[in-house]
């Protein structure tokens, strides 16, 4: 499966999918940095298609993934977003890291924060923007954590 055929296919799995929750909604694709970004539209049914904590939203990306990879697609990351759910979340974590990172210069203490795979992007990506501080991840698992400390330290 070439790379156009793998963006279709995602496309519709993802609104076949969300058919079975009774929802006909247009789902938009595109592709950045070979990872196929699926966006949901609003809907009634936000709550039941992201889910508590976000577990049926994930979920949903897991799906699209794995088939992807089970039949050789050229294109097999995939993130779901559904009602601009993750883009908000980010930018709650962005301002978040902001304040973060604010109190590491304030204190010179450093900050350890436990986070999934993808919060720890965005407050990385945050991190970026300041000279004075820098960001790593230790651990292994659900046992990595996020270290925001100054960069002289």
């Amino acid at each position: 499966m070439n790379k156009e055929e793998s963006i279709e296919f995602a496309r519709n799995y993802v609104a076949d999918l969300i058919t079975f929750f009774g929802i006909n909604v247009a789902v938009s694709v595109s592709v950045d940095d070979d990872v196929i970004e699926v966006s949901v539209p609003s809907t009634a049914h936000n709550s039941i298609l992201i889910g508590r904590n976000a577990e049926t939203l994930r979920s949903i990306q897991y799906l699209v993934s794995t088939v992807l990879r089970n039949k050789d697609a050229a294109l097999t990351r995939v993130n779901v977003d559904i009602a601009d759910y993750k883009k908000q979340r980010a930018d709650r974590l962005a301002k978040q890291a902001r304040e973060w990172i604010e109190e590491v210069r304030r204190t010179g203490n450093s900050h350890i924060a436990n986070l999934n795979a993808a919060d720890r992007r965005v407050v990385h990506q945050v991190a970026t923007e300041y000279s004075d501080i820098r960001t790593f991840s230790e651990g292994e698992g659900r046992d990595r954590r996020l270290t925001i400390a100054q960069a002289s330290s």
